[in-house]
Parts: C-alpha cells; sequence; structure tokens
C-alpha cells in the first residue's frame, strides 16, 4: 500500500538543488561517511528531551532549528541542546509562512528569533542557520537574509515524520530508502511528530551507525 499524504517528496530532486543552489541541500565532503540529523520546531518538553537521549546513546550530533518562543519558554532544554554539543538553527519566532507574511514582518521575525538564541547561548559568534518553516522563502526574503549573514538550510531528505496518516515503519523505510552519504534529514521534536519520531529516530541511529556512519552537526 502506498500512503500519498503529501506532493512534497521525500528526496529533494537534483533538478531543484540545482536551481536553487544558493541554499544548502546537504553536506558532501570526501571526510568520512556523515550524515546530518535535523530537528525542526523545538525545544519541547519530553519529547526534545528523547530526541537528546537518544543521541546521547550513540555519541551523535545534530543542529536543531528552533523556534524562538519554545527557546522562551524552555529554556533548560534549550541550554541542554547547547551543552549537549549540537549546533542551532534559527526556525523564526512564531513558525511564520512566508508566503503568507509581509516582508518586513517576516524578517523581523527572523531577527526576534535570532535575538533569544543569542540571549540564551551567551555569545554573538553563533552560526546563523535558518531554515524556513514549510521550506517557503522567497527570493527577496532570501536576499534580505543573505544580506544579514544568513545561510539557508532546507534539506536532502523529508521524513515526514508529522505526517499521522503514515505508518511509523513506513517513515522509517522511506527514509533509509533515501538517505546517501552527506544527506541533511528532516525529523521534528514536536509533539504533532512524536509518535513517528519515537518509532523512527532510534532506528536511524542503529542502523546507520552499523553501517559506519556518523551523524555530525551543520557547520557554517
Amino acid at each position: 500500500m502506498q500512503y500519498k499524504v503529501a506532493i512534497i517528496p521525500y528526496k529533494t530532486p537534483k533538478v531543484l538543488k540545482q536551481f536553487f543552489s544558493t541554499y544548502v541541500w546537504d553536506c558532501y565532503t570526501n571526510n568520512g561517511k556523515k550524515l546530518y540529523l535535523t530537528f525542526d520546531d523545538g525545544p519541547i518538553p519530553e519529547v526534545t528531551e528523547f530526541v537528546l537521549e537518544q543521541l546521547q546513546q550513540y555519541n551523535a550530533k545534530a543542529t536543531f532549528f528552533c523556534i524562538g518562543n519554545n527557546i522562551k519558554k524552555h529554556p533548560k532544554i534549550f541550554d541542554k541542546i547547547l551543552s549537549e554539543g549540537h549546533t542551532i538553527g534559527n526556525h523564526t519566532m512564531n513558525h511564520l509562512k512566508a508566503w503568507k507574511s509581509e516582508p518586513d514582518a517576516y524578517i523581523r521575525n527572523v531577527i526576534e528569533c535570532q535575538d533569544s538564541i543569542q540571549e540564551y547561548t551567551k555569545t554573538r559568534n553563533h552560526p546563523k542557520l535558518f531554515r524556513p518553516p514549510y521550506g517557503q522563502i522567497s527570493y527577496s526574503k532570501f536576499k534580505t537574509l543573505e544580506k544579514l549573514g544568513y545561510k539557508i538550510v532546507l534539506w536532502d531528505v523529508l521524513s515526514k515524520d508529522w505526517e499521522y496518516k503514515i505508518p511509523p515503519e513506513i517513515c522509517l523505510q522511506n527514509v533509509i530508502e533515501n538517505v546517501q552519504q552527506g544527506s541533511i534529514i528532516v525529523f521534528h521534536d514536536s509533539i504533532k511528530a512524536s509518535k513517528n519520531l519515537t518509532f523512527v529516530l532510534p532506528r536511524i541511529l542503529s542502523y546507520f551507525t552499523e553501517k559506519g556512519f556518523v551523524f555530525d552537526r551543520i557547520k557554517y
């Protein structure tokens, strides 16, 4: 049985990467077998903490694209992400859709989130990694963010863990079938995604660790 719940593909087509080559889609290197787990929408109690426990078991590093409001609500969990050596990315202050937001309001929302990140990281040198919610970003907003020093990070493989219609086993299979060396993989440390996430993440970590892969954080 096939589960067609969204038109967004699990694997980002090469033609899309080539057309929007200024965005980061993957991190291919000749420096070993590496994969890049990313988690959007946190920090969230229990869910983010589950993710951190799983990562620690495999000595895996990851990149967390955090929502500014969630950082303010759950600073202790945010601090735990930092203290365990993971990278933080910006996911706007309020999970805004770029295509439904005025340019000035959207940019302010991104900057407000970055201010929250800097407030809690106690550093001005934190990388400005930005993942637009829903993968939506217009050219004008991108150019403004680029001038402000942001690097737009999208993905190579989308787990679709938030799709409740997709059984966990299918979610796992789709990730395994599409991942390759250097893939940036999207998961969500959110309540909505927790059913699939709690099933898939431990198995992904185990499966690819056994195949000799290392899970690293995105560095720019």
